[in-house]
């Protein structure tokens, strides 16, 4: 079955889902925010194939959210780092982390956990305020259809 294209769809869940690609994009993404940056890295994190692991790096190099950079060591490897709009995922990594944390794990279950650089404590979880401040919850807002 071929896979439907959503670029041009009206819902910008569509075209976001249709610039990631699949779960394995996610997860070369956690790896990216994580500090991985090379081929072999994200083939060693992931156990993917690495054809697979390269139809995944270009599609996500295409659609601008890694970039390819020359290695330091000035040979043939490179790179891949999040752009300005692979770092515009970082929220949506969170809300999916912490959604996994609230869902997926017993009480007192160990599991990773993200931290302030700054500080080291554990970050807060995510919270979607209105315009004029109130905490808003799934009920709270509607999609407005083209």
């Amino acid at each position: 079955m071929k896979r439907k294209r959503l670029e041009a769809d009206p819902c910008p869940v569509a075209r976001s889902l249709d610039a990631i690609g699949d779960w394995w994009s996610l997860m070369i993404i956690r790896d990216a925010f994580d500090g991985l940056s090379r081929f072999g890295e994200f083939q060693k994190s992931l156990g993917l194939a690495k054809n697979i692991l390269a139809a995944r790096l270009r599609t996500l190099t295409e659609r601008g959210i890694l970039a390819v950079e020359p290695g330091a060591e000035g040979g043939a490897y490179h790179h891949y780092v999040l752009t300005e709009k692979g770092r515009g995922l970082f929220l949506v990594m969170v809300a999916l982390r912490q959604w996994g944390e609230a869902t997926f794990y017993a009480p007192g279950e160990p599991h990773s956990t993200l931290r302030d650089t700054q500080t080291g404590d554990e970050v807060r979880r995510l919270t979607l305020y209105s315009a004029d401040g109130r905490a808003l919850r799934a009920g709270d807002a509607v999609v407005r259809k083209v």
